[in-house]
């Protein structure tokens, strides 16, 4: 039997808490982290990240993105923290960075600086008004400076993941891959993907998974054959 292992983070894109528990709930003693994103927020996430940790003893990652000014997102994460959270994001703006770093301290919380999301490719960076340059090289620079801001570590795509660990400022920091899909899984909406395996080997330290888990006919299951993937 697989065992669980949480370099597999399961997102819990689903409605509400009730659905995210009984997800939980069915995937048992198989899964032992889960990411908690925005979506949730307003159906009660914050309570359910505080039941699994609480009571379920999973460790949690609250995927909130958090983007403001300096003074409204240290005091975001300040109240954040007090939810004993593993992981916790905000985008990876340098001021944005170090807002979250004095806003945490004293807790055990990660933060985690998002870098280029994993749904977006060069021509959504042209209509945002991106700068011109390559993908992951707008991903790697903006890693460097999320570093030296004080991150803990960096969302970004597995295809980047290499690079990023290459970095000098990436030593003892973490990398955390969203856009990971098993082996003949559909892309839904992500555009830079690798499965769990690749992933893994290319640096990453965990690696988020939703839909192939949660959309499966068998959850627990199909967490079990992520497990089973990773080296």
């Amino acid at each position: 039997m697989t065992q669980s292992d949480d370099r597999l983070i399961v997102a819990l894109d689903v409605p509400h808490a009730v659905a995210g528990l009984e997800l939980a709930n069915r995937l048992g003693d198989a899964v032992s982290f889960y990411k908690i994103g925005l979506g949730m927020l307003t159906g009660g996430g914050l309570a359910l990240a505080q039941e699994l940790k609480d009571e379920h003893g999973k460790r949690v990652f609250l995927d909130m993105k958090l983007f403001d000014i300096g003074a409204t997102v240290e005091k975001a994460v300040r109240g954040l923290v007090q939810f004993d959270l593993d992981f916790l994001t905000v985008h990876g703006d340098p001021h944005v960075v170090r807002a979250a770093a004095e806003g945490k301290a004293g807790s055990h919380t990660k933060i985690l600086a998002v870098t280029i999301l994993t749904s977006l490719d060069r021509a959504d960076l042209d209509a945002s008004l991106i700068k011109p340059g390559e993908v992951q090289e707008i991903v790697l620079e903006r890693a460097a400076r999320a570093f030296e801001a004080g991150a803990d570590g960096v969302i970004a795509s597995p295809q980047e993941a290499a690079l990023i660990r290459a970095l000098p400022q990436a030593a003892d920091r973490l990398i955390v891959t969203p856009g990971v899909r098993p082996a003949g899984a559909a892309l839904g909406d992500q555009k830079r993907v690798a499965t769990p395996a690749q992933a893994i080997a290319d640096g990453a330290d965990h690696i988020v998974v939703g839909r192939p888990i949660w959309q499966a006919e068998d959850p627990r299951a199909a967490a079990q054959a992520v497990i089973a993937e990773l080296p």
